[in-house]
């Protein structure tokens, strides 16, 4: 029996809420954690004309080979042991529209908006081409320092897409990865969250609030959460599963011709979540993904 507090949501329903032209923010960094189920479901939709912001990895190349990036605000996007995303350098080379930015300017940018402050002032790309970018402007210190900064605007999200481990019904969640990036950030910078689990579990298994340093946002701010079993595949979701190199190694090799991605696209993206685990040999296969080395 449901609650009023349910906020459990399939993939596919989470997808139908957002609509053309929004701005959507995708968790997690790289290779680990990145919200895959549901950027494949995004990747497979109708939806067009969105502005993406992230720490990228595979999310951008899937989305961008998709024809769903209308603009691109980051920082990176990498593959970590493979260096150059290559669906994002096609797309980029073929004049994707992209705001490029210093790591720190894009942190900033989305704490500002967490923090409902219209810019924050930072050091970080001063000195530098990014910092010759239109949109942005300088301020000058109103102390006696004067120190001249860039004044890194809030970038709000319409909505934002996390992964995490654990949810419950409510949308309490746990990320139990050694690091969460800047989710939280995401979640309060955007006017919708929406999250995908690997498991969603009674409110008592989160072990709350003894896990309180887990848990990085409250449930108030959670718009919706779906059950994603393997929903970081082939990003890691450690400690639960390590990056899958093998099947990056096939994803980097769909980049080489159209008929290449068409064929990746056909048997890993357009499929639903449980397809697609088995498309990828199982989860048996991903469990034993072995930890990478850096």
């Amino acid at each position: 029996m449901t609650t009023t507090f349910d906020k459990r949501m399939s993939i596919d329903d989470i997808i139908a809420s957002l609509s053309d032209g929004m701005t959507i923010g995708i968790g997690g960094w790289a290779t680990r954690r990145k919200p895959m189920a549901l950027v494949r479901a995004l990747a497979r939709s109708k939806l067009k004309d969105l502005t993406v912001v992230s720490y990228g990895g595979p999310d951008v190349g899937v989305l961008a080979a998709a024809g769903k990036i209308a603009k691109l605000a980051f920082a990176f996007v990498s593959l970590d042991h493979i260096p150059i995303e290559p669906h994002f350098k096609k797309a980029r080379q073929a004049g994707l529209k992209v705001w490029e930015m210093d790591e720190g300017m894009l942190h900033w940018g989305l704490r500002a908006a967490a923090m409902h402050l219209p810019f924050l002032p930072t050091r970080c790309g001063m000195g530098t081409s990014v910092a010759e970018h239109p949109d942005l402007r300088t301020i000058r210190s109103p102390f006696e320092d004067g120190e001249e900064l860039i004044a890194m605007p809030a970038l709000r999200l319409d909505a934002a897409l996390l992964h995490v481990h654990r949810s419950d019904e409510r949308g309490n969640a746990l990320i139990l990865s050694p690091d969460p990036f800047f989710d939280e950030l995401m979640a309060r910078a955007a006017d919708r969250v929406f999250l995908s689990a690997e498991r969603i579990v009674p409110t008592e298994e989160l072990g709350l609030p003894g896990n309180a340093r887990f848990h990085p946002f409250e449930r108030a701010v959670v718009t919706g959460v779906a059950e994603a079993p393997f929903g970081a595949h082939p990003t890691s979701a450690a400690p639960d599963y390590e990056i899958d190199m093998k099947h990056l190694r096939h994803y980097v090799a769909s980049a080489e011709s159209d008929d290449a991605w068409n064929a990746y696209r056909a048997a890993h993206v357009d499929v639903d979540q449980a397809a697609y685990v088995a498309s990828v040999g199982g989860a048996d296969a991903i469990l034993a993904a072995p930890r990478p080395v850096y």
